[in-house]
């Protein structure tokens, strides 16, 4: 079994884990305060967060079962090399069912505050139906050769489809209103500070071990990263430079703005009186 060659690259890389553990899991709190504040969670992408439950559920699964089962960890490194060290550390099991728990949660909320004419889309609800088939059927082909490692990579594969497909609706979205009123930017803040120093706690690993294997034997953790990153980016050029809240009106007309429906239809009769 491998172990580290250099004690201040472990000390730096338990330090970046446990720095994007807390950055992802906090960056969940900015949208459930702000939903909560307006008791409204118009302009929140409801696809966003039902994708978000397969994606998360699905990574926790991939997660626990590298970090807790000898079987699966005794598989890895029967393919990538007996002195590999498993990609997978305490503060991704961690952030897994922090993620799964308070996303459930804006769910929740999804379903008691005014949704205005939003819902879910019936994209969506194919796109998480088609998922979970997709596994069903990967668990009945791994089980007669006991193929776990396989199968657990089946479920990283799936939460990093997931992340890619999980953006999308928002940004499209923020696009369509010419606003990010309604979608918290502090939970994409610290999404990104999670994904470099995720990437980062990935980085310190292979280099101590001069071996890049944790990064493709584990391609949904840096995928994860890197597709993280490239849509907070971009959610940020949203929020700071195309559509600035000082273009649409004041900070205190967030509220009124965040309730008018999204299309502009009939839907506009039945619009509150502000």
């Amino acid at each position: 079994m491998a172990s580290w060659n250099s004690i201040p690259l472990e000390v730096l890389y338990t330090s970046l884990g446990w720095i994007a553990f807390f950055s992802w899991s906090i960056s969940f709190y900015p949208q459930v305060i702000l939903n909560f504040r307006r008791k409204s969670v118009v302009g929140l992408n409801f696809d966003f967060v039902v994708l978000n439950l397969t994606k998360h559920s699905s990574y926790l699964i991939y997660n626990a079962s590298m970090f807790f089962s000898s079987v699966v960890q005794k598989q890895y490194r029967e393919k990538y090399g007996l002195n590999e060290m498993i990609p997978v550390a305490a503060n991704d099991v961690a952030f897994s069912i922090h993620a799964v728990l308070l996303t459930a949660f804006t769910l929740f909320q999804i379903a008691i505050y005014d949704r205005g004419s939003q819902k879910v889309s019936r994209t969506s609800v194919g796109i998480v139906c088609v998922a979970w088939l997709t596994i069903a059927v990967c668990v009945f082909i791994a089980l007669p050769s006991h193929s776990w490692l396989w199968l657990i990579s089946c479920f990283n594969t799936l939460q990093v489809v997931m992340t890619v497909i999980k953006y999308i609706p928002q940004a499209i979205m923020n696009f369509q209103r010419k606003s990010t009123i309604g979608f918290s930017i502090g939970n994409i803040l610290l999404d990104l500070l999670g994904g470099v120093t995720n990437y980062g706690q990935m980085a310190m690993q292979s280099i101590d071990q001069n071996s890049w294997v944790n990064f493709y034997g584990n391609i949904g953790k840096t995928l994860l990263s890197l597709v993280s990153i490239f849509f907070d980016i971009l959610f940020i050029l949203q929020h700071y430079v195309l559509y600035p809240a000082w273009k649409i009106g004041t900070s205190r007309d967030v509220d009124v703005i965040g309730k008018k429906p999204l299309l502009k239809t009939s839907d506009h009769e039945n619009k509150e009186d502000v």
